[in-house]
Parts: C-alpha cells; structure tokens; sequence
C-alpha cells in the first residue's frame, strides 16, 4: 500500500543551503520509489491555520519511506533544510485499494456506548 511523506514548512528566507538541498532531494528518494506528489504549489486553506508550505512524497509502501529517511544520503542533505526552514513531517501509510470508509464507521460504532 502506499506510503507518504508529508511536510509542513514555515516560511523561511531564501538561502543558498535550501536551494542546494532542493536540487538534491530527489537522488535521495528515487532510489526508494519516491516522486514529488505536491511540491512548490499554492494551497487553499479552507478550514484553520496552515501558513508555510506543503510537500508531499509518494512511495511505495511505508518501508521504502522509512528507509529513504533514514538513508545516508538524505540524512547527509537533511541539515540544508533543518537549519533554514522550521516545520513538522510526518511519514504515513496510504489506504489499501478497496478500502471501505462505510466499515470504519461500523467498528467506531461498535465501541460507541449505546444510547
């Protein structure tokens, strides 16, 4: 199933370091199956607070994300970020094909006191 993973970046000044670690980036996910989903691209808010930037990575399953982030080479570039931009990222599995908001909804339901 596939697997995300999800930055929201604050603002942040332009800097060489995060111009470096854009162009580099992405020779540290292919190798894992990542691709760009959102990236660079104006946001709606529509409910809440959001300010900053969104970044959305695809992978194939949550083992390939795991191991991208924890790979050398991008734990090597992290810092070109880090030290520029605050944010929170988040790794996160997908739904499987098929899946079925309808039987969630029955389980909550079945833990739910009666009344």
């Amino acid at each position: 199933m596939p697997a995300y993973a999800i930055a929201h970046l604050r603002e942040a000044a332009p800097h060489p370091e995060i111009a470096e670690y854009i162009e580099r980036v992405p020779a540290t996910f292919e190798p894992y199956g990542g691709r760009f989903l959102v990236h660079g691209t104006r946001h709606e808010v529509k409910e809440g607070d959001w300010p900053g930037h969104v970044v959305v990575i695809g992978f194939p399953g949550i083992d390939e994300a795991r191991a991208w982030w924890d790979s050398p080479a991008y734990r090597e570039i992290a810092p070109l970020r880090s030290r520029h931009i605050a944010g929170d990222i988040i790794l996160v599995e997908g739904v499987a094909e098929g899946y079925d908001p309808a039987a969630t909804a029955r389980a909550m339901r079945e833990v739910l006191p009666a009344g």
